[in-house]
């Protein structure tokens, strides 16, 4: 025991706590937003792409997919100020040759948490839903390379015209027609445009120096992942699990600005283990919270090796968070064995195993079978479609998991890219209630409150059927490796599946 503990800690202390150079707020690698369901009595399919940069401009498409809509209105709504402090909602323009497809470009002027309101009229009456996003400054604006040479030679020209103006006005501007200035009103015209030049220079200078701090400013305000501490506990018994402890050290979780965190899914952290580099080994667990900036969760017995660690949160003011933490698991002499479909323990669920074709075992009987019928391109809004079979073939019923019908993991190849996916879409189904309750001046999202759609979580008797669909768009083309979780009666099964987009 003493052995297995000094070789634990001296891994919690070797671990890499560094953060992922592409996380983003709320996923990692790409902050766009969709939503597929209900807006009252209409059915929406809801994309918000986010800009890079802030303020920058959000282009939102709304697809009907039931009911027929005259006129789609949306509206972003800082989350501090809600709907009665936004800007007026703007209506989305039909887009040619799709006639239950809007498009509108909304501009955020700042960064932080908000909500695109979705409002529908049409011959069902009037409908609306709520899409929570997160806006945050990802990236700079690079000047065109052609762009900033032209600029130059431009700019060049217009000192040398301001020069020239400045030498001809002292040298002639007071003579007669005609005359031509003599050799001191030449010098004087000399030592007038030096001097203007000096001013000229000096302009430059205090520019380029305000420009530098302006740049300089956006740059610290880029967003990155809070910084964490990833560390492995020794077991408390020979034959016990250890415990992952997830430790936030980054000062801006302690800033007042920042809100508490609140349950998603009834738990304040879901934590992803994927095994590096093979990605051949996926843990769901959710730790809970020892005190105000750690949370723990027990671990079943892991190969040595890498992980890494990506753990989401979601803050009260609708602000989603994905954590990445690095650890390092030293030989305890086990290796984690699982059956096919993976295994269980109440929500949390651990997976073994690789990629093998469109169809997956399920465990228990059942197959997980992909729709490829798709071609997965690059930045398209995709559907990714499953089909959960029982032992006889035919279309399974799922119980609820966390409730959802399932839920989805996208990981890239190269960790550039995590998403937290479920059929309803990105979002955070808890920042979208807590919008919800604040627009109706509830406030008090605590305790036993459970956002709107979460009452199935406990309903023995809710079933949904075994056919999944998962709106995404892939944010770069690379190789993907998807997992798909879903309950078909026995407890939480996992497939895995590879995909390639172009």
């Amino acid at each position: 025991m003493s052995a297995l503990g000094t070789a634990l800690r001296r891994a919690a202390l070797g671990a890499a706590v560094a953060s992922a150079a592409l996380g983003l707020s709320g996923h990692v690698g790409t902050n766009d937003a969709f939503y597929d369901g209900p807006a009252g009595p209409y059915g929406v399919r809801v994309a918000v792409r986010m800009p890079g940069v802030i303020p920058g401009q959000a282009q939102i498409t709304v697809r009907v997919t039931r009911g027929t809509a005259r006129r789609v209105l949306v509206q972003v709504a800082q989350w501090s100020v809600g709907r009665k402090g936004a800007p007026a909602p703007d209506a989305a323009r039909p887009v040619d040759g799709a006639p239950d497809v809007f498009a509108a470009p909304l501009w955020l002027m700042t960064g932080g948490a908000y909500t695109v309101n979705v409002t529908v009229e049409g011959a069902q009456g009037t409908g609306a839903v709520s899409v929570p996003v997160n806006a945050v400054a990802t990236a700079r604006l690079r000047l065109n390379a052609g762009l900033g040479w032209l600029l130059v030679v431009l700019g060049g020209a217009l000192v040398a015209g301001l020069l020239s103006l400045v030498a001809a006005a002292l040298r002639e501007s007071v003579l007669p027609p005609d005359e031509l200035p003599d050799a001191k009103r030449t010098r004087t015209g000399r030592v007038g445009a030096a001097v203007a030049a000096g001013i000229v220079a000096l302009a430059l200078v205090g520019g380029n120096t305000w420009w530098n701090a302006v740049d300089g400013g956006y740059r610290r305000s880029l967003d990155h992942p809070l910084a964490t501490r990833g560390e492995l506990r020794a077991p408390q018994t020979p034959n016990g699990p250890a415990t992952l402890r997830v430790v936030l050290v980054d000062s801006t979780f302690f800033e007042p600005r920042t809100t508490p965190i609140m349950p998603d899914h009834g738990k304040l952290m879901h934590a992803f283990v994927v095994a590096e580099p093979s990605h051949d080994l996926l843990l769901h667990v959710h730790p809970t919270r020892v005190d105000s900036a750690t949370f723990e969760a027990a671990l079943p017995d892991l190969p040595p090796g890498r992980y890494t660690v990506f753990s989401d949160v979601v803050h009260e003011s609708g602000y989603a968070r994905t954590l990445i933490t690095r650890l390092d698991v030293p030989a305890r002499g086990q290796t984690l064995v699982v059956p096919a479909g993976g295994a269980s323990a109440g929500d949390d669920a651990w997976f073994v195993g690789r990629a093998d074709g469109p169809n997956a075992p399920f465990g228990d009987g059942y197959t997980l079978r992909r729709g490829v019928d798709t071609v997965l391109a690059a930045g398209a809004e995709q559907t990714l479609r499953f089909t959960v079979l029982d032992s006889a073939g035919r279309v399974a019923e799922l119980k609820p998991y966390m409730g959802m019908a399932a839920h989805a993991m996208v990981l890239r190849a190269d960790d550039g890219v995590f998403v937290h996916l479920h059929p309803m879409g990105t979002i955070s189904l808890a920042a979208q209630a807590r919008m919800l309750r604040r627009e109706a001046g509830d406030t008090a999202l605590h305790g036993d409150a459970q956002p709107d759609g979460m009452s199935a979580m406990h309903d023995a008797d809710v079933t949904y059927p075994g056919t999944l669909a998962f709106p995404f768009a892939f944010p770069k083309p690379g190789k993907y490796r998807v997992w798909v979780q879903a309950n078909p009666g026995k407890g939480v099964r996992t497939a895995v599946f590879d995909v390639n987009v172009r």
